[in-house]
C-alpha cells in the first residue's frame, strides 16, 4: 500500500518544499561566496556525532537520507520518522569502532493518536574510549613519570519530532545535549605532585530535513542538515560541531515491473554529503528484501581515505502483535582493521535490535 497515493494537495507540498529547501541552504551561502577559496579540512570537533550508529543505515553506506523509517531517521533524517507505521518502537545498538572504541546507543518512539499528533522520538548516544595511559615529563631514568590513567567519555541525549504536513511532504527536527569529557591535563607542577583540570564541554545542537514523495512510483527526494551548533572553546582552542548538509534519492525500483512488494523489493539510494570538515561525498546503496522478513545489503561512498565496502543483513519476524527486528553491518576499514574487532573478527561491526507494537 502506497500511503503517498493522492495527488490533491501536490502543488501545496511542491511549495512547501521549495521554501523548506531555501530555508536549508541559505545559511550554507554566505559562507561560501565569502570563503570560496578557503578550503578548512579536520577542524570540527565532537566527531563521534558523525559514526554511523544504524547497522541498516551503515550498511547502505549511510544513504538514508531519503528514506522512511523510525526513531533511528532522527540520526539521519528526522523527517523519515514521520512515516513510522507502529504505535511504539525500540532500539538498541552497539558500534565497534576502532580503537576499541565502543558505541551504545539506545533510542524509542511514540506514534500517539495514530499518528495525528505526529512521532516522537528520544536518543541516547554513549561513547566509552576505554583506559588511556597518561605521562609527564620528568628529570628521572624514564625522562616521564606515571599519572593515573584517563578514561574519556562522550554522550549525546536528543529528543525528536517529525509529522508528515501532507500526503507527500513531511518534515522533522532533533535537538541534542552533547557532552565530552576528555579526562584531566596536567596544568602546572606543584610541590607535592601536579595541578590537574577537567576538560569538559557541553552544547546543544539541532539537526532537521524534510522527505517529499515525488508522485513518481516511490521515488522520494529529501534534504536534512545536521549538527548545528555554537561554536564551543577548549582552553583557547575553538570548534565547531561536524555539520554537515545532505541530499538523497530513494527509490525501490521493482515497482517500474510488475513485482509485488509483499514479495520482492529492491530499494536503490543515493546521497550526497556536503560536511563542514572534509571534501564532498556520494554514498550509494542497495537493499534487497524477501518477503518482507529477510533483507540483504551492501553500500560504499567516496572519496574515502581507508573506508571500504559497507555490508549487512537484517531479519523481521512477527510474533503476534510485536514485531522483532535484527540487523547488522560490516564495514571494511583498511587498516584500521585489525584495531576494530568483534569476537575476534576484525572490522568496524555493528549490531541492534528493534521491537516494535
Amino acid at each position: 500500500m502506497n500511503p503517498f497515493s493522492s495527488r490533491r494537495q501536490h502543488p501545496h507540498g511542491l511549495g512547501s518544499v521549495v521554501g523548506f529547501l531555501l530555508a536549508l541552504l541559505l545559511p550554507f551561502s554566505e559562507p561560501a561566496h565569502a570563503q570560496e577559496n578557503l578550503q578548512k579540512l579536520a577542524q570540527t570537533g565532537m566527531k563521534f556525532l558523525s559514526v554511523s550508529v544504524d547497522p541498516r543505515a551503515a550498511a547502505l553506506g549511510d544513504a538514508v537520507t531519503a528514506m522512511e523509517g523510525d526513531v533511528t531517521s532522527l540520526y539521519y533524517n528526522p523527517s523519515g520518522m514521520a512515516l513510522q507505521q507502529h504505535a511504539l518502537t525500540f532500539m538498541a545498538a552497539q558500534v565497534t569502532w576502532i580503537a576499541d572504541i565502543r558505541y551504545n546507543n539506545l533510542g524509542f518512539s511514540l506514534r500517539p493518536f495514530g499518528g495525528r499528533l505526529g512521532v516522537f522520538g528520544f536518543t541516547l548516544t554513549a561513547v566509552d574510549y576505554g583506559h588511556i595511559k597518561t605521562t609527564v615529563r620528568a628529570n628521572n631514568e624514564q625522562g616521564f613519570e606515571r599519572l593515573p590513567d584517563i578514561r574519556p567519555t562522550a554522550l549525546a541525549l536528543g529528543i525528536g519530532y517529525a509529522r508528515a504536513l501532507t500526503d507527500r511532504f513531511a518534515i522533522g527536527g532533533h535537538i541534542k545535549w552533547v557532552h565530552q569529557d576528555l579526562g584531566n591535563s596536567v596544568t602546572q607542577r606543584t610541590g607535592n605532585g601536579y595541578l590537574l583540570q577537567e576538560n569538559t564541554l557541553g552544547v546543544l545542537a539541532f539537526d532537521f530535513g524534510m522527505r517529499y514523495q515525488t508522485g513518481f512510483r516511490s521515488l522520494t527526494f529529501a534534504v536534512a542538515a545536521r549538527n548545528f551548533a555554537e561554536e564551543v572553546v577548549y582552553e583557547e582552542e575553538s570548534f565547531q560541531l561536524p555539520l554537515a548538509l545532505r541530499l538523497g534519492l530513494a527509490m525501490n525500483v521493482l515497482d517500474l515491473t510488475n513485482t509485488p512488494s509483499s514479495t520482492h523489493t529492491l530499494l536503490l539510494t543515493i546521497d550526497a554529503e556536503t560536511p563542514r570538515d572534509y571534501d564532498e561525498l556520494i554514498k550509494v546503496g542497495a537493499e534487497y528484501t524477501f518477503l518482507n522478513a529477510l533483507s540483504l545489503r551492501a553500500g560504499y561512498m567516496f572519496p574515502t581515505d581507508e573506508q571500504g565496502i559497507n555490508l549487512g543483513l537484517g531479519i523481521r519476524q512477527q510474533v503476534g502483535g510485536l514485531l522483532l527486528g535484527l540487523d547488522y553491518a560490516y564495514t571494511d576499514f583498511g587498516v584500521f582493521n585489525e584495531s576494530a574487532s568483534l569476537y575476534g573478527l576484525s572490522g568496524v561491526h555493528r549490531v541492534a535490535m528493534r521491537l516494535s507494537l
